[in-house]
């Protein structure tokens, strides 16, 4: 399980992921062939797209739609963990849908309902920028949440919205875990203390998710990482593991999110090298598959209640 993947805006701006090819990182033959039952797929906006957020998520939700039409018998969307586990029996991808960047809403709380029936399960309140709802982790204009934004958390938890702390500054992170109750996911960040950037989370804040239940993803970015290889991956699943504990870590790959190539892990076809270096290091089989899908899962069945 991949707590945030890129590669949904490819398929909107034509690339055909159907095929497998070499351009990218993931396409669904890949997927496939990397052994990934379940996909989270960011519906990211831009903030050059900010201005109509809301017809910008419209647009990724339509490209999602036509994807899943032509592909049924490959991939399903998935708003509930007994509708994951059906899809994995069934031999198909498991599609979780997450807007990435909360200016998707344009500002309007209601409209959390329009992308909650269109089946979107997870939010991130930011991108690297501030908005309406917080402060991203490379601006601060408000101080944190903003009013707006917690009426956005609100709503989101009356849903049963997955809420990703991923992107925020500081001041957010914090201002949200006090607006919210149960466990929260930092879906693609690591660990600050091996590679310091905004992006990344220091040891309070990965143990305050701990403590709240949530999973932090790692992500394969080498800016975030520390450098383009699976050892520095593993390195930071190491870290973050020794902090919160085996039931909190997970993977959030940010595939197609970043250029380059990660040495051994070149694409989503390679998550089996992942795995080999997890028992290389002497996981056990059991935290291997927390890992690998087992801790988000829980999360998922927890805030979904289903």
């Amino acid at each position: 399980m991949d707590l945030h993947n890129d590669v949904l805006l490819e398929a909107a701006a034509k690339r055909d992921i159907t095929v497998r090819s070499s351009t990218g990182h993931s396409d669904l033959p890949r997927l496939r062939e990397g052994g990934v039952d379940v996909q989270c797929f960011a519906l990211f906006v831009h903030p050059k797209d900010a201005g109509h957020g809301f017809e910008r998520v419209m647009e990724l939700l339509d490209a999602f739609d036509r994807l899943a039409a032509a592909n049924h018998a490959v991939l399903g969307s998935a708003t509930s963990v007994a509708e994951i586990a059906r899809l994995q029996q069934a031999g198909r991808l498991a599609a979780v849908l997450a807007i990435e960047n909360g200016s998707a809403l344009g500002g309007d709380v209601d409209h959390l309902d329009a992308v909650y029936q269109r089946g979107v399960r997870m939010m991130s309140l930011t991108w690297n920028n501030s908005n309406g709802l917080a402060d991203g982790a490379m601006e601060s204009r408000h101080g944190g949440l903003t009013p707006l934004g917690r009426q956005v958390l609100t709503r989101m938890q009356q849903l049963g919205m997955i809420v990703d702390v991923s992107h925020l500054s500081a001041k957010s992170f914090w201002d949200v875990l006090a607006a919210t109750q149960g466990p929260i996911v930092a879906t693609h960040s690591n660990a600050a203390a091996l590679t310091p950037h905004p992006r990344n989370l220091d040891d309070e804040q990965l143990r305050a998710l701990a403590r709240r239940g949530g999973v932090a993803g790692v992500n394969f970015y080498p800016t975030f990482t520390g450098g383009p290889a699976l050892a520095r991956i593993l390195d930071h699943i190491a870290y973050m593991i020794k902090v919160m504990g085996p039931d909190h870590v997970a993977l959030g790959s940010d595939f197609d999110g970043f250029g380059g190539r990660v040495s051994d892990l070149e694409d989503v076809a390679y998550l089996p090298n992942l795995t080999a270096g997890l028992l290389d290091r002497g996981y056990d089989a059991k935290t291997i598959t927390r890992i690998l899908g087992g801790n988000a899962l829980r999360v998922f069945r927890e805030i979904w209640g289903r």
